[in-house]
């Protein structure tokens, strides 16, 4: 049964992983063509056609490795500087120029030389290679809102879930009271499991966060009006100064950092509480920020995935994981022991963070990326204007495909990176904990 259900994970993904694909593809088909760009290809995926159908001037497919797509567009890059579109040269790297430069025109038909990507002003072609990525930015905050304020998240609540019967410092590595540690303030109060704190000092709290704030800044004498039972009632508290998680700035708990502060003694309940559009703007950004620094930190995480691929060492929690480790994460997700609910918006939650790291990843100003077609874009902008700004003769397109050598190094990286990631994901993969 654990296989079966591992495999329908799996299966999910891929679904959800094809979906995210066509989307983003869709995005820069339907701008293309908005701005008359002739578009002989649309295909979800790589290498052998599996099925394909051509409706207007476009081919629709899809092909067998569900591992990316493409769209081909007439004209991506401009003629040479004699007007040629073909040149031949013994310079490997003018060969990959002349290569991508013939490639761009070789379905040119009759009436195309006004329906050229080049052709385009440099705003449409920067909204034609931004469709794409923003598709799946749009996808992710769809899928991420839509779960976080209709089914929401594992938080920290003002409800008490235990009582810490004395004190104990939380740098020790202990749980057990001795001999000698002070009776806690929440035991000395009175609080209870169950209890639900609604104020603190006579002001109302809401949320874990203002009230673990509240209880850090306090060392001494303290009121907690508490709900038990329906009814509401005062407790009153002497608040002790002990060590305990240091937190960040964005309040959340800093592995093996501590500091001095107030404490009251008790673990707040988790519940999965849906989120308001505001903390799920807030969440948003966070996960934004987070994906954009893990993004940064790509390369820092070489040694440790080569060390889980080829040196039976310990996979990190944060390592990066490919479409492979994604999908057999979704496996995982579908045997866990936990209400079905919980298991689509974990699928979801999983769809989401994968589409947000291909809007960044693509949003990499390098070709062959969307942002590297996006940045030649405004380069040639900035050229022309200026070019205007000075009364000087217009320098004309910005000739993209000089930095095709550059862009098969970056292909070449990508797929080394790939591969590596590919072997730590088959054997050793990242697991759910």
């Amino acid at each position: 049964m654990t296989i079966l259900l591992t495999v329908i994970g799996i299966l999910v993904f891929a679904v959800g992983l094809l979906f995210s694909i066509a989307f983003h593809e869709f995005g820069h088909l339907s701008t293309a063509k908005m701005f008359g760009i002739r578009v002989p290809q649309y295909m979800v995926g790589f290498g052998p056609t599996v099925w394909s159908r051509k409706k207007g001037d476009t081919e629709y497919g899809v092909k067998a490795i569900p591992l990316g797509g493409y769209i081909r567009m007439i004209g991506m890059f401009p003629p040479g500087p004699d007007g040629r579109i073909e040149a031949r040269s013994s310079s490997p790297w003018r060969s990959m120029i002349e290569d991508a430069r013939s490639a761009a025109f070789e379905e040119l038909e009759e009436g195309d030389e006004h329906r050229l990507f080049y052709t385009r002003k440099p705003w449409k072609r920067v909204i034609v290679m931004f469709a794409g990525p923003f598709m799946n930015l749009v996808l992710a905050a769809v899928i991420f809102f839509g779960v976080a304020m209709s089914y929401g998240f594992q938080t920290q609540t003002t409800e008490v879930g235990g009582v810490q019967r004395c004190v104990i410092s939380q740098s020790d590595k202990r749980q057990t009271c001795q001999k000698g540690d002070p009776v806690s303030p929440a035991t000395a109060a009175g609080l209870r499991k169950g209890d639900t704190i609604v104020a603190f000092d006579g002001q109302k709290v809401d949320d874990w966060n203002t009230l673990s704030d509240k209880i850090r800044k306090t060392i001494g004498p303290a009121t907690l009006t508490i709900r038990r039972d329906g009814h509401e009632q005062v407790l009153h508290a002497n608040l002790l100064k002990n060590i305990v998680a240091g937190k960040d700035a964005n309040g959340d708990v800093v592995p093996g950092k501590f500091q001095a502060a107030g404490y009251l003694g008790f673990a707040a309940q988790t519940k999965i509480v849906p989120l308001t559009f505001g903390q799920s703007v807030d969440r948003m950004g966070g996960m934004i920020g987070d994906s954009v620094d893990r993004l940064i930190d790509l390369p820092s995480k070489i040694p440790g995935l080569w060390g889980a691929a080829f040196e039976g060492k310990q996979r990190d929690a944060d390592s990066p994981v490919g479409v492979v480790g994604a999908a057999r994460i979704g496996g995982e997700v579908m045997t866990l022991h936990v209400p079905a609910e919980s298991q689509i918006a974990m699928m979801l939650f999983l769809l989401a963070g994968f589409n947000l790291s291909l809007f960044l990843f693509n949003m990499v100003p390098l070709l062959p990326l969307d942002g590297g077609h996006i940045a030649g874009a405004l380069w040639e902008a900035l050229r022309r204007n200026v070019a205007r700004v000075f009364s000087r003769p217009d320098p004309g397109p910005f000739d993209v495909a000089k930095l095709m050598p550059v862009a098969y190094v970056v292909a070449g990286v990508f797929v080394c990176f790939t591969a590596l990631v590919l072997i730590a994901d088959v054997v050793n993969p990242v697991k759910i904990t």
